[in-house]
């Protein structure tokens, strides 16, 4: 396991950062700044994310590729999962829905977007399976609506209904994304990889796959790591609002997500340079499917277990983002084709969105 680690360290910079984690917890001894600690505990969780997401890849290389996508389906975002939970018995729930925002956001409009700039820079105009883009874009719109719901609900309710009302709405909507999503999976192992499992990646990035051992090892020594770090992140939230005036939403928003998923992205970017643009969308949007239909009704259930309810409501700002990026995504991946202009479209309203939601009030 040690030599896996080793090469690991040589083949990925990102894991460099592992570095980071002694440092945090020397930090929280001698009682540094709530920012540097954010920082430092933030630029830990990069490469334990990494981590789990290599070893959940390793240990699917040595499945069958119906098992292997399953794996993929359901580990893919825990690390995300993880800090969004310890957010949860904090107190945090509006950090916790923004960052489902964010991931959604991030995933359609900042990956893809350097993926499709990346690679379409390299190769200039790239194609991708159009049937299964298609397919994956339908399903991401269907999710988003039946996230959204709730908060239409909410908002057209207004002052009529009690919270009861849009709290059992949001558990029933929950209730159902993850039926869906069950039914997905079961529909990919039984008949065809479905929209919601996708294969895995080694073979296009050229990772070594590490043994089955290994691989577990990791990923049990990963996920404590995880757990350990977004402990010390979430701790410092509240101090770094307060201290530099930003809001826990925009830090919800595109804090959360880049530490939990930046492996991912680094891993979206290198297929689309080698040419693989399908492969490249399928993580991208397949990433976001999982958000919707998984992460985000587990959160609502998971909180009411904490005693924290959550409710899948959002303010109108977000509905009208998620729904232009899945708009645009679904007409991007309409023709099968991509190029770097359209790569720099989706970066820009990303960082559109971005200054907005850093300046939106709260």
């Amino acid at each position: 396991m040690i030599q896996s680690l080793v090469r690991a360290l040589k083949s990925n910079p990102l894991y460099w950062l592992l570095v980071c984690v002694p440092i945090a917890l020397i930090l929280v001894a001698l009682e540094a700044s709530p920012v540097w600690v954010m920082i430092i505990s933030g630029a830990a969780l990069a490469p334990m994310a990494g981590l789990i997401g290599e070893a959940t890849e390793s240990a699917a290389g040595h499945t069958s590729p119906r098992i292997g996508g399953l794996l993929n389906a359901t580990l893919g975002n825990s690390a995300e999962l993880i800090i969004t939970i310890v957010a949860i018995r904090e107190g945090l729930l509006e950090l916790v829905k923004a960052s489902i925002t964010g991931s959604i956001l991030g995933n359609l409009l900042l990956v893809l977007g350097m993926g499709m700039l990346a690679g379409g820079s390299r190769h200039g105009i790239q194609t991708f399976d159009r049937r299964k883009a298609s397919g994956d874009s339908i399903l991401l719109v269907l999710a988003v609506t039946a996230l959204g719901v709730p908060s239409l609900f909410s908002h057209v309710a207004g002052g009529i209904t009690d919270d009861g009302s849009v709290e059992a709405l949001s558990l029933g909507v929950a209730g159902m994304m993850v039926v869906i999503y069950a039914l997905g999976l079961v529909y990919g192992i039984r008949l065809e990889p479905s929209h919601l499992s996708r294969s895995s990646t080694h073979l296009v990035a050229d990772e070594p796959l590490w043994s089955m051992r290994t691989a577990v090892g990791v990923l049990i020594a990963a996920t404590l790591g995880t757990v350990l770090m977004s402990e010390l992140l979430v701790g410092q939230v509240e101090p770094v609002v307060s201290q530099l005036g930003v809001s826990e939403f925009f830090l919800g928003i595109v804090l959360v997500p880049i530490v939990g998923n930046v492996a991912e992205h680094m891993v979206a970017v290198k297929v689309a340079v080698k040419n693989q643009m399908s492969l490249c969308a399928e993580i991208s949007i397949g990433s976001s499917i999982q958000i919707a239909l998984l992460v985000a009704p587990l959160l609502v259930f998971i909180s009411l277990l904490m005693g924290n309810p959550l409710t899948l409501v959002f303010n109108n700002f977000e509905l009208v983002a998620l729904i232009g990026a899945v708009i645009i995504t679904a007409f991007v991946a309409s023709d099968g084709e991509s190029n770097w202009l359209e790569g720099a479209s989706l970066l820009t309203l990303y960082l559109i969105l971005g200054l907005a939601f850093f300046l939106l009030p709260q």
